[in-house]
């Protein structure tokens, strides 16, 4: 049998590619694929790799400052540092429009997961209800790629929104503040969800607790967000390193997939290929195709393919993103307190709101601040530089942040296009559109004033107007352009991820997702790539 072509080394492309190779499929892998310096030091935790480096500014901050300028709108609480700046570097030629809508794409190995804060949270069966498949078709999938990664969490209170799979290990010691939340949630639990449908418990992660396969176990060293130093925290280019181990892998890094030749039978025969930073093109034989390169450059790719191969322009409607909201939060009781800089740095609880019908179930991330960068607070305060550190010094063990995540559905007035280029020689650009439902605002005022309720019962205060809306596309949960469905359609696929209008091609990231909940989408889309190759090959 030949080799399956995949487009794409994100969470999709690498366990779609691995569970092929276990079969004894062969994989091609075309990927833009690129790589980041290591992380210095991997032994030194936070405090200790500040002294070590020749040049901190330069490490935490960049040499041209590019860890003070945040992307996104005024009001971010956080950013990308100079270490995952590699993750969003673009080719010189992605032009790219939103309308609506900030779009962030990733041509990294590992693809935008480089950058992830390691939530992993299944779906349960009514969110999957517009899926083609429930939670009892996906469950040993989820499990399957746990064992994988390594996963972390507890059966609690949240395991109502998020069902229980095999391959789960006991989760990370708490950071300090996060302890003191989690104790006092237990004193007002009854009625926190009587009162605001509100539950807390331990965010399941993705990262190891105990070392395994070359991977070091998290020694809370407080620099994830830099890049973990010993692969404690799961990312995909780890499971790129398990592929290239088969001999019927070939990897093709350095490489930018422009789009697919079909015959009049609607074949694909062919990927169009350059070197990602310029070059010749040149064609790849393709007998069967994948495309995983996550949902806007797939749609790229297919919309190109088909007005080469058609001579009409086409419109991909159903684009999806989580809406996100960030409230800050203090809380009074451990101002003074020192904080402890040996941590998980990311988020180590989550909070979910009930909502009716089920499937609009509210997720949010709870982070205690450790070692993140603390200068977009400081620029918050009401105070000169000098007042601003001291207050920040003395608050900062009390200092916390909740990211809610909102449900997205799929409608027609949110699209991905392509715009026909501006010249010769100029490339076309992919316009993104994007219109909020209208019933969101109150959605979003009914979900914080019962986050604000709880934050108050658990001994937190949330300043007024510190809210933060981000815009949408800041989440980068991209879904929906090539859904799944049940009947044939045009610019829809099956079950397995087969296209319903190229007969061998398949579709294996977020794009065929019918319906977005409320939660980070990553694990999913890992177990619904392991699950297409295991029943389409």
């Amino acid at each position: 049998m030949s080799a399956v072509t995949v487009v794409g080394s994100g969470p999709s492309g690498v366990h779609f590619a691995l569970t092929l190779l276990r079969r004894g499929i062969g994989v091609h892998m075309i990927d833009a694929g690129r790589e980041g310096p290591p992380p210095p030091e991997a032994e030194a935790d936070f405090a200790a790799l500040r002294e070590a480096l020749d040049d901190p500014v330069a490490y935490f901050l960049g040499e041209d400052l590019y860890g003070l300028a945040l992307p996104g709108a005024a009001g971010e609480f956080y950013g990308f540092p100079p270490q995952k700046r590699f993750v969003f570097e673009p080719p010189p030629d992605a032009a790219e429009r939103g309308e609506g809508f900030e779009p962030l794409g990733s041509w990294a190995a590992g693809g935008l997961a480089r950058a992830w804060t390691g939530g992993v949270y299944p779906f349960n069966d009514e969110e999957l209800a517009e899926f083609p498949f429930g939670w009892s078709d996906l469950e040993p999938f989820y499990a399957e790629v746990a064992a994988r990664i390594g996963v972390t969490g507890a059966r609690d209170d949240l395991a109502r929104f998020m069902p229980w799979h095999e391959g789960v290990t006991d989760p990370l010691d708490l950071d300090p503040p996060s302890r003191a939340l989690l104790t006092r949630y237990g004193r007002v639990r009854d009625r926190i969800r009587r009162r605001y449908g509100c539950h807390v418990g331990r965010s399941r992660i993705a990262v190891l607790t105990r070392p395994r396969e070359g991977r070091g176990e998290c020694g809370y060293l407080g620099r994830c967000l830099w890049g973990c130093p010993v692969g404690a925290l799961y990312t995909p280019e780890l499971t790129l390193a398990d592929c290239r181990r088969y001999d019927g892998f070939r990897y093709e890094g350095g490489t930018l997939a422009l789009g697919f030749r079909f015959d009049e039978g609607r074949r694909v025969r062919g990927l169009r290929v350059r070197p990602l930073d310029g070059g010749a093109e040149r064609e790849i034989p393709v007998d069967r195709l994948a495309l995983a390169a996550g949902t806007l450059s797939t749609a790229r790719l297919f919309l190109a393919s088909w007005l080469e191969g058609t001579g009409r322009a086409a419109e991909l409607g159903g684009l999806m993103d989580n809406r996100q909201v960030l409230v800050p939060f203090v809380r009074p009781a451990l101002i003074g307190r020192r904080y402890e800089p040996r941590s998980y740095q990311y988020h180590q609880l989550s909070l979910g709101l009930e909502s009716e019908p089920a499937r609009e179930y509210v997720h949010g991330q709870i982070t205690t601040l450790t070692t993140a960068q603390a200068h977009p607070i400081l620029a918050t305060m009401p105070f000169d530089a000098r007042t601003a550190a001291f207050v920040f010094r003395n608050a900062r063990a009390s200092l916390g942040l909740v990211n809610l995540n909102f449900h997205d559905s799929r409608r027609e007035t949110c699209s991905v296009a392509l715009d026909a280029p501006a010249g010769p020689g100029e490339p076309a650009v992919l316009v993104t559109r994007y219109r909020p439902p209208a019933d969101e605002p109150a959605r979003l005022r009914s979900a914080l004033r019962r986050v604000k309720k709880s934050l108050r019962a658990l001994g937190c205060v949330v300043a007024p107007g510190a809210t933060h809306i981000r815009p949408m596309g800041a989440s980068v949960h991209y879904a929906g352009t090539l859904p799944m469905s049940r009947e044939p359609r045009p610019f829809t696929v099956t079950r397995e991820g087969r296209s319903h209008d190229f007969e061998n091609l398949f579709i294996v990231d977020g794009s065929t997702f019918p319906f977005l909940p409320a939660k980070n989408i990553t694990f999913t889309l890992m177990a619904n790539a392991v699950r297409i190759a295991g029943e389409a090959f």
